[in-house]
C-alpha cells in the first residue's frame, strides 16, 4: 500500500533585499532535500509586515490561500494562521526577539500577535533552539509536547576555506546592527585592539561616530548578495557575535563550517549552538569581551582547537537530517485529518 505524500503549504514572509537570506535558504533547502517525498507550494505575503493594516490583510489573505494539506508557517510571519485550520498548521518560530523591542501596552499586543494566538491556532511548533523553546513556553503557557526543536542547516556555500591567522592585525567580522547584536560595546571592547573591523549592515551617524571617537579601523558593507556574505566569512580571522539574545545564531555555525574562530555570548541560545567551538563572554561586560578577542588572538593554541571543534560542531547541522525531521512532522501531521 502506498504512502500518500504530505501536501505542504509554505507561507513565507515578503523578502526584503539584503535582509532574508538565511531564512528563505532554510525551507528551499528542506523542499530541494525532499523533492519525490512531499509535494510543496510556496505563498508569499503580498505586502511587508510594516503595520497593523498590513499584518491584518495578510492574515485574511492567508486564511484565503490556505491549504487543504498542511499549512507551515516559516517564521517571521506567525500571525499568518490567526484565521486558519488549527489541526492543518505547522508554525515555525525562530526567536522571541520582538518581545524585547516593546514595553507596556504594545509588548502585549504583540505578545499575543505573534505568540499567544499563532502558538494556540497551531498544531504543533517547531523552535530552532532549545532555548527558543524554553522562551516560547514561558510566554504562552503551551505544553512542552507541543513544541519540537528542530534546528536549522547551513547552506552549502560555507567551506573550509585556508587562511593564515593574522596575528598582527586580525579582520573581526560583526554581522548585523540590530539593537540585539551589541555593536556599541563591541566598539568599546575593541579601542587599543590592533585589528579591522568588518561590519555587515547600514551603519548610522551613531554607529560612525562610536567607531571614530573609538579610533576603531573599519571596513562597511550591506545589501550583499549571498556570495558576497560567504566571501567576507573567508576575508575574517574571528567572528564576533557577542549578542544580547538569539533564537538560533547561524553565523556561529557558518564561521564553524569555514573554519574561523568564534567569540560569541555565554548567554540566550549562543553556547546551544556554539558547543565546545567559541570563546564564550559575557556580551553585557565590555572587559569580558576585550578578554575573549585578546585571548583568541594571543594563545594560538586556544584558537586552533576551537576552530578543531569547530569542525566537529558543524555537523551537528547535518542537512538531510534537518529535513527528515520536518518531513516525520508532516507525515505526523498527515494522520491526524
Amino acid at each position: 500500500m502506498s504512502v500518500k505524500k504530505p501536501v505542504i503549504y509554505f507561507f513565507q514572509r515578503r523578502p526584503r533585499k539584503g535582509f532574508s537570506f538565511s531564512l528563505e535558504y532554510i525551507f528551499e533547502d528542506v523542499r530541494k532535500r525532499l523533492e519525490g517525498k512531499i509535494e510543496a507550494e510556496v505563498k508569499i505575503c503580498s505586502y511587508f509586515n510594516d503595520g497593523y493594516f498590513t499584518k491584518f490583510y495578510n492574515i485574511l489573505e492567508a486564511s484565503i490561500r490556505q491549504g487543504k494539506g498542511i499549512n507551515h508557517i516559516t517564521g517571521e510571519v506567525h500571525f499568518l494562521n490567526l484565521l486558519m485550520k488549527k489541526n492543518r498548521v505547522l508554525l515555525t518560530i525562530l526567536d522571541c526577539g520582538m518581545m524585547y523591542r516593546k514595553k507596556g501596552l504594545a509588548r502585549l499586543i504583540i505578545r499575543w500577535l505573534y505568540l499567544s494566538g499563532p502558538v494556540r491556532k497551531a498544531r504543533l511548533v517547531t523552535a530552532i533552539s532549545e532555548a527558543t523553546k524554553q522562551e516560547i513556553i514561558a510566554f504562552t503557557g503551551c505544553s512542552v509536547d507541543k513544541i519540537v526543536v528542530v534546528p536549522v542547516a547551513v547552506s552549502l556555500a560555507y567551506q573550509p576555506a585556508l587562511k593564515v591567522f593574522c596575528k598582527e592585525k586580525p579582520t573581526i567580522l560583526h554581522v548585523g546592527l540590530g539593537h540585539n547584536k551589541n555593536i556599541f560595546r563591541l566598539i568599546d571592547a575593541l579601542e587599543g585592539i590592533s585589528c579591522r573591523l568588518s561590519i555587515v549592515g547600514k551603519l548610522t551617524p551613531e554607529h560612525k561616530e562610536a567607531l571614530n571617537r573609538r579610533n576603531i579601523d573599519y571596513v562597511n558593507s550591506y545589501d550583499l548578495s549571498a556570495e558576497e556574505m560567504v566571501q567576507r566569512y573567508r576575508e575574517c580571522d574571528i567572528l564576533s557575535y557577542v549578542s544580547t539574545f538569539e533564537g538560533f545564531g547561524m553565523p556561529i555555525v557558518e564561521a564553524n563550517c569555514i573554519e574561523r574562530v568564534v567569540v560569541t555570548s555565554n548567554l540566550s541560545s549562543m553556547p546551544e549552538v556554539a558547543g565546545d567551538s567559541a570563546c564564550l563572554v559575557d556580551p553585557f561586560n565590555i572587559n569580558d569581551i576585550r578578554r575573549g578577542i585578546l585571548k583568541v588572538i594571543e594563545d594560538d593554541d586556544y584558537r586552533e582547537a576551537l576552530i578543531e571543534q569547530g569542525r566537529i560542531n558543524r555537523l551537528r547541522f547535518d542537512a538531510d537530517t534537518i529535513a527528515d525531521s520536518y518531513y516525520q512532522l508532516y507525515c505526523k501531521m498527515q494522520e491526524k485529518y
